[in-house]
């Protein structure tokens, strides 16, 4: 069997901009988003077998991280999103045959700028997830 893996070369980031998506250039990874789920320990006296037992808590969809080369542009509207209180929508758009989406709203959490003397400027950009991550196929038209 044939395997149906993809690379990563043509994800997209983007940016709903209050009318249409915009791609948000120079990126060169993208970790997250890193969703996670809290567990509640229930076990008592009476619990059998000898194991404890849990039941699910809440969810937590996590960050999103952004390695970035440092273009003005960029890091402007990614400064401004950080600024601001507004949460915004992002999505991700995989290259694989259905475009796939993740379709997310977040707050820009963190901005480091790395400056380093022989090498290129850069800014990793960490996005707090809040709510659910929507799966899309097509990249989405709207939010």
């Amino acid at each position: 069997m044939a395997s149906t893996a993809i690379a990563g070369v043509g994800t997209k980031f983007k940016r709903w901009s209050g009318s249409a998506w915009v791609e948000i250039a120079e990126i060169n990874s993208i970790t997250g988003p890193s969703m996670s789920r809290d567990t509640i320990d229930v076990t008592s006296l009476d619990s059998t077998g000898g194991y404890r037992e849990f039941i699910t808590g809440f969810r937590n969809a996590g960050t999103v991280v952004l390695a970035m080369n440092f273009t003005r542009a960029t890091y402007e509207t990614m400064l401004n999103d950080f600024e601001s209180n507004t949460i915004q929508n992002y999505q991700i758009v995989l290259p694989d045959v259905e475009n796939t989406g993740l379709d997310f709203e977040g707050l820009v959490s963190e901005l480091p700028l790395t400056i380093p003397a022989d090498d290129k400027v850069t800014a990793d950009v960490t996005i707090q997830v809040t709510g659910k991550v929507y799966l899309s196929s097509g990249g989405s038209t709207g939010v």
